[in-house]
C-alpha cells in the first residue's frame, strides 16, 4: 500500500497538469501551442538545463557514466527500432524517430524530480539533453530524409547543455542575481511542458488506435529491456539507474508529430502513436516507477 501511495504521489501531479491542458482545450479556450512550445524550447528549457547542470552536486564520474550509458542505450534502441520497422514494413521516415525518441522533457523531467528530488532531476537533465541533441541532429535527418545535422547548433537547448556542462566541469558559478533569474525562468519549463502536452493530445486526431497501441506497447518493452540491461552492465547507482530506465521508456514525444508535420512525413500516423503511447504511459510509467523506486 505504501508503494502504491508513493507512486501515486509521483505521477498524480504530472497527469493532473496534463489533464489541465486537455480540459482547457476541450472547454474551448485559446492556447497558442506554437508560441508556448517555442518559448519553452528557446528560453525556459535551456535555462533549466543550464542551472541544473551548474548546480548539480552529483559526482562528475557518475554523470560521465550516465552519459556513456545513455548514448549506448539510444544506440541499441536505434538498432532495435530499425529492425522492428524493417520486419513490419514501416516507413522509416514516419516511424523511426517516434519509436526511438521518448517524451523525456514533458514527462521524464517532472517524473524524475517528483520521484527522486534534485538528484533525480540532475540525472534526468543529462539524459534529456543527450536525447534532445540526438533528436535535433540525426532525428531531424531521419524525418526530413536528408540535410545537415549541424542545424542543431542553432538550438538554444544545445548551447544551454554545452554551457552547463562547461560550468560543471570547471566548477564555475554565475553571480547570484544571474543564477536567481535564470533559475526562475527555468522553473516555467516543467508546468508549461505538461500543460502543453495535454493541449497537444487534445488537438490530435489519430485515425485508428489499435496498431499504434500495439507499437506503443512494443516500444515500451524494448526500451525498458535495453535501458535495464545497459544500467546493469554499467553497474549504475540506484537513482541513476532508475532515471535512465524511466527516461528511455517515456512515450512518443509531441515534437515527433510536429517534425512529421513540418517535413512531410505521415503526421496522422505519428499522431496515433503519440496518443496511444501517452495513453499507455498512464499504466506503464507507474509500473516502471514501482519497480525502480
Amino acid at each position: 500500500m505504501n508503494l502504491i501511495l508513493t507512486v501515486g504521489e509521483v505521477v498524480a501531479p504530472v497527469f493532473i497538469l496534463a489533464l489541465v491542458g486537455f480540459a482547457w482545450v476541450r472547454a474551448g479556450f485559446a492556447y497558442q501551442i506554437e508560441f508556448v512550445t517555442r518559448m519553452a524550447m528557446t528560453l525556459s528549457i535551456p535555462c533549466l538545463i543550464f542551472v541544473a547542470l551548474m548546480q548539480t552536486e552529483i559526482p562528475p564520474a557518475a554523470l560521465t557514466t550516465l552519459s556513456v550509458a545513455t548514448v549506448a542505450t539510444y544506440a541499441l534502441v536505434t538498432v532495435a527500432m530499425v529492425g522492428l520497422a524493417g520486419v513490419f514494413g514501416l516507413e522509416m521516415r514516419t516511424y523511426l524517430a517516434p519509436l526511438i525518441f521518448g517524451n523525456t522533457g514533458n514527462l521524464g523531467l517532472p517524473l524524475a524530480l517528483f520521484a527522486f528530488g534534485d538528484e533525480g532531476l540532475g540525472y534526468a537533465v543529462v539524459v534529456f539533453a543527450i536525447m534532445a541533441i540526438y533528436s535535433f541532429t540525426i532525428g531531424i535527418w531521419m524525418v526530413s530524409g536528408g540535410g545537415s545535422p549541424l542545424k542543431a547548433l542553432r538550438e538554444p537547448l544545445v548551447w544551454g547543455t554545452l554551457l552547463g556542462a562547461l560550468f560543471l566541469w570547471q566548477g564555475w558559478q554565475t553571480p547570484t542575481w544571474i543564477t536567481n533569474t535564470v533559475e526562475l525562468i527555468g522553473q516555467m519549463a516543467i508546468p508549461l511542458m505538461l500543460i502543453t502536452l495535454g493541449v497537444a493530445v487534445a488537438r490530435l486526431s489519430p485515425k485508428g488506435l489499435l496498431a499504434p497501441l500495439a507499437l506503443g506497447g512494443v516500444k515500451v518493452v524494448i526500451c525498458v529491456a535495453l535501458a535495464w540491461a545497459v544500467g546493469l552492465w554499467f553497474d549504475m547507482p540506484p537513482v541513476a539507474f532508475a532515471v535512465l530506465v524511466l527516461q528511455v521508456a517515456t512515450p512518443v514525444a509531441v515534437t515527433s508529430y510536429l517534425l512529421a508535420e513540418k517535413y512531410g512525413a505521415d503526421a496522422d500516423a505519428v499522431a496515433g502513436l503519440v496518443v496511444a503511447s501517452t495513453t499507455l504511459s498512464v499504466v506503464s510509467l507507474p509500473l516502471i516507477l514501482a519497480f525502480v523506486i
